[in-house]
């Protein structure tokens, strides 16, 4: 064994240090794109002492230092630049569960899933629902502050993060928030780790907010001809007075993908769809859905009202059908002003033209937030090079729009040279301050987030 390897092993023991690094370990959901991390050695701490010991290690010997969740992210942000994985899988214990005081208290390894169910089971809800949610983690989900389907009424992850506990530079915990409602004390710490995506420190457990889960959730779909009439449908079902639980839209290619649509007569002939749900005590979600159908018949080729479960399962899997097209994606998750939504979904589809691929999105309409996609063969290097700049070209529309890079899977190491481009100099160079002191040594998911800030 290693001198390396001994030292690593003392802190989380000998059956938790790998080395070399498993190669699953070195990548995320870019491996479509080929792009994988390197990597020294794995450590898996099994306690947030280990973690700042570990944390403590790698500042003492300049060792660059990756937080790893479930490897579900879509931004490279998981995939190391050399130095040491911190994989948080084994810190899945949930310390307090509190039905009476709707909150629970877990670690940063609990699946996305296991945090639902443990909600459900106690008549509660947590409601960020981002995608893969048996491999997603609690600590991943805040470090890129995860959205999610129904963040358009409820917010994304961040909302219901009451505290956090996490460890930072040079290797000490600290616990910022906790079972408290309301807080003030202090500068909003809490706000400044979540959505850091690993790069200011490493969170180990967080105190998240629930509620009672709504008695009823009822669904709507709108098809429609095209971008124009299904964006204009969007805004209708904004200025019609209920407010969805979800706001959903998918574009001509991802409905093709997505065969199957759960009503009568599928989506034969529709290019675009709306989906929007409405939710909340019995009555009041049949009378706001049957607003929101009202607001998304103009214009429409049809409106129907599904079933729930069925409707959702079929959105959860449009992803997956997208990549089954042609083996692998590169999809961008940009976000527009909402009445900006048709330009970016047909700027989408235009530059996948350009560059000779085929393009689609879907997302979360409400949001304005873009699923870019441009299908590729994930073994074809110069398709993936296309691709590459089909993307470079849609971080430009966005901006355009006035936009932002990421709606909600962070900037990771494939987007963080475009953060100058988005930002003024005054506010890039605050957001390097802040790295700096709170990362001084620059060891904490180096190259992301904030990849050549300093020359901007």
């Amino acid at each position: 064994m290693t001198t390396l390897l001994r030292e690593l092993a003392g802190i989380a023991g000998d059956a938790n240090v790998e080395a070399p690094v498993p190669r699953a370990a070195l990548r995320d959901a870019t491996e479509a794109q080929a792009y994988a991390g390197r990597a020294d050695a794995l450590v898996r701490p099994g306690s947030a002492e280990e973690v700042a010991a570990l944390l403590a290690w790698c500042y003492r010997h300049d060792v660059p230092l990756t937080a790893r969740g479930g490897g579900s992210g879509f931004a490279g942000g998981a995939a190391p630049e050399g130095g040491i994985v911190c994989s948080l899988e084994r810190m899945r214990a949930v310390r307090a569960l509190v039905p009476e005081g709707w909150r629970m208290h877990a670690e940063a390894g609990l699946a996305t899933a296991h945090v639902h169910r443990l909600a459900r089971e106690n008549g509660l809800w947590f409601p960020p629902d981002p995608g893969a949610a048996e491999q997603s983690q609690l600590g991943g989900n805040i470090a890129t502050n995860a959205g999610g389907p129904h963040a358009f009424k409820y917010g994304v992850t961040g909302d219901w993060v009451m505290g956090l506990e996490a460890v930072v530079a040079p290797g000490e915990i600290v616990r910022v928030g906790g079972p408290l409602r309301k807080d003030v004390a202090g500068y909003d710490l809490r706000g400044l780790l979540i959505g850091s995506e690993g790069t200011l420190g490493i969170v180990t457990a967080a105190w998240l907010r629930l509620i009672p889960a709504p008695e009823a959730a009822l669904p709507v779909i709108g098809l429609y001809p095209d971008a124009d009439a299904g964006a204009a449908a969007v805004q209708n079902a904004l200025a019609s007075g209920a407010i969805p639980a979800a706001l959903e839209f998918l574009d001509a290619g991802a409905l093709a993908a997505a065969a199957g649509l759960p009503v009568d007569g599928g989506s034969a002939g529709a290019g675009f769809a709306v989906l929007a749900e409405a939710d909340g005590p019995l009555a009041g979600a049949q009378a706001d859905r049957d607003t929101l159908a009202e607001a998304l018949e103009d214009g429409a080729l049809a409106v129907h009202a599904p079933a729930p479960e069925a409707l959702w399962r079929w959105r959860s899997g449009v992803s997956h059908a997208v990549i089954a097209q042609r083996g692998g994606k590169l999809s961008e998750d940009v976000a527009v002003p909402v009445e900006r939504l048709a330009e970016a979904v047909r700027g989408t589809v235009e530059i996948g033209e350009r560059h000779g691929l085929q393009a689609c999105s879907w997302g979360h309409a409400g949001d304005g937030n873009v699923h870019a996609t441009f299908l590729l063969d994930p073994g074809d290097a110069a398709e993936r090079g296309r691709a590459a700049a089909a993307a470079e070209e849609l971080f430009d529309l966005a901006l355009a729009l006035g936009g932002t890079l990421s709606g909600e899977h962070g900037l990771g190491r494939l987007k963080a040279h475009r953060l100058k481009d988005q930002l003024d100099p005054a506010t890039l160079a605050l957001q390097r301050a802040v790295k700096d002191a709170l990362d001084p040594k620059g060891l904490l998911n180096p190259g992301a987030k904030l990849r050549d800030a300093r020359a901007a």
